[in-house]
């Protein structure tokens, strides 16, 4: 196997993926049979500064040249070999917000991720103007809302984009966007997949009378396709990767990607009927349709990686308050002396959630680390809750926070299956709330009532998925579709690992969701009336 890798590098026969996730950037190197030859992380965290969840661009590029150097060291130190050649690049990235750039390709005010819910009158505005759903984290809701502040910073604007299309544009110089990632920044016309040109001219004339000197298509990146060739690295961003020197210019770019639709890629499950899960620090739904649906605010219309239409789901809380629960009992272990491994712990907390009472015991919570859209709760307060009768055991205290971690998805997944009949055949599940083996996948199943299926490769998630959209640019045959691509030549013998619900657990998710969407005054209370000055 090392010669194999060895020659691949060699003869710069790989990919690279590049994801910056919510909580960490990841690379993957791999092979032209997507096997991976060097994977490395970095950890970063959004902060709160003025008013807005924000990273820094600084730790943007610093947290892109440490993955590429941890990279760099690994192949060096598993062959031998300095990589200067790769076949072929792509970037993921976080999907929606707000990043806008002047004419000298700076940024003009801090990135306004996706976790920020301050565009309320500007997403319900335009959602009534163009008559379909615009999300509060959608990039144009984000311009609106801007211009009806009257920020100064709007007239300057030379070129809006996501994380991925700004990374992009830093080492390609190329303003492109792929299609998934796209659609979270203005709505994709079904037939064109391009932007909606009727909408466009809506806006335009909406803010007529403000007088910008720019139109709205001057902004946009250009939208491309899967199997599209988007740029190539130049030599100021060979040298912003890897300042050593080493990287050679000329490397080919797919289109940058929504971690949405990497994830699609990631779980081969971008057909009609199809759905994948992905749960992180938020936790979305991606259900492929095979027909137009009805707007609904807890619904946002996106489209995957080759623009099939998909309606998402999107929570913005998923794992942080578990994962602050787990970082407790770490301190528990460490105040006796007994030094845990992180990942130990999570098995054994996961683990305990199978020996609970079907519905946790009578226990509730909310992991509101910021406000959910979808419950209509606007700031985020994590609270835990129980009666005196509840059954409070660690084994109900786990299974609770893991049903609560699908609560707010279950209320829009409702919506889909019940008022729009949408058919749901399977979920295919990724993120770091599944790499328990079996839990994550048995609260899901119990959660939707459908089966969940977990494949070797959901572990790895977008930055994996992103290098296979790479690799599908340059070895794609004819006009192979990305679906038989996929089918054919990556999942072809890959074994998913399928749970099927438990009628015992779905029904204790019912009674489970009956006191969640009761509790809800409760964490809207706390919102309303326990605040602490930052």
């Amino acid at each position: 196997m090392d010669k194999y890798f060895k020659r691949a590098i060699v003869s710069g026969d790989t990919s690279l993926g590049i994801e910056f996730g919510s909580t960490r950037i990841k690379a993957i190197l791999i092979n032209n049979k997507f096997e991976i030859i060097a994977s490395t992380s970095y950890e970063w965290e959004n902060q709160w500064n003025n008013q807005y969840w924000t990273y820094h661009p600084n730790e943007m590029v610093q947290g892109l040249q440490d993955v590429y150097a941890q990279l760099k060291q690994q192949v060096w130190m598993n062959y031998g070999i300095t990589l200067n050649r790769i076949g072929c690049i792509g970037l993921s990235g976080m999907m929606q917000g707000y990043l806008v750039l002047d004419r000298a390709g700076e940024l003009l005010v801090p990135f306004r991720t996706w976790r920020n819910i301050t565009t309320t009158t500007a997403a319900a505005f335009l959602t009534r103007e163009f008559q379909y759903k615009i999300p509060e984290r959608w990039s144009i809701a984000h311009l609106y809302q801007a211009i009806l502040n009257h920020e100064e910073h709007v007239r300057k604007i030379n070129y809006m984009t996501t994380l991925s299309g700004y990374m992009h544009f830093l080492l390609t110089g190329h303003k492109a966007l792929g299609v998934g990632d796209a659609s979270g920044m203005f709505p994709i016309n079904r037939s064109t997949r391009g932007y909606n040109e009727e909408m466009i001219e809506q806006f335009n004339e909406l803010i007529s009378h403000r007088d910008y000197p720019w139109k709205l298509e001057d902004l946009l990146p250009t939208v491309y396709s899967a199997g599209d060739h988007a740029g190539y690295l130049h030599e100021a961003g060979a040298r912003l990767i890897d300042p050593e020197g080493d990287l050679q210019a000329g490397i080919p770019f797919c289109p940058p990607e929504g971690d949405a639709g990497t994830g699609m890629v990631a779980t081969n499950s971008i057909q009609p009927y199809s759905g994948s899960i992905s749960a992180g620090t938020s936790i979305f739904a991606m259900i492929v349709l095979d027909k137009d649906i009805g707007v609904y605010p807890e619904i946002d219309i996106v489209t995957t990686p080759d623009g099939s239409p998909v309606g998402m789901v999107l929570a913005n809380n998923c794992t942080s308050d578990i994962n602050a629960w787990v970082r407790l009992f770490h301190e528990f272990c460490d105040a006796f002396g007994y030094k845990a491994d992180a990942s130990h712990l999570f098995h054994v907390l996961f683990n305990k959630a199978l020996e609970a009472d079907p519905d946790g015991g009578g226990l509730l919570s909310y992991g509101y680390y910021s406000g959910e859209k979808i419950t209509g709760v606007t700031q985020g307060r994590p609270l835990f809750v129980r009666t005196p009768e509840s059954r409070f055991t660690l084994a109900n205290f786990m299974r609770t926070h893991l049903f609560s971690a699908f609560g707010a998805l279950r209320v829009g997944m409702d919506i889909l299956t019940q008022r729009e009949s949408v058919k749901v055949d399977h979920i295919l599940a990724h993120g770091g709330l599944f790499k328990t083996p079996l839990v994550g996948q048995k609260m899901c199943a119990a959660a939707l009532n459908v089966p969940v299926s977990v494949m070797p490769t959901a572990g790895e998630g977008g930055a994996w998925g992103i290098a296979v959209l790479a690799s599908y640019m340059i070895g794609k045959e004819n006009n192979q579709s990305l679906t038989d691509y996929l089918n054919l030549n990556v999942f072809r013998d890959v074994e998913a690992m399928r749970i099927d619900p438990d009628i015992t657990d779905v029904n204790g998710f019912a009674r489970f969701m009956e006191r969640y969407t009761k509790g809800i005054t409760i964490e809207q209370a706390a919102a309303d009336h326990f605040t602490e000055k930052r």
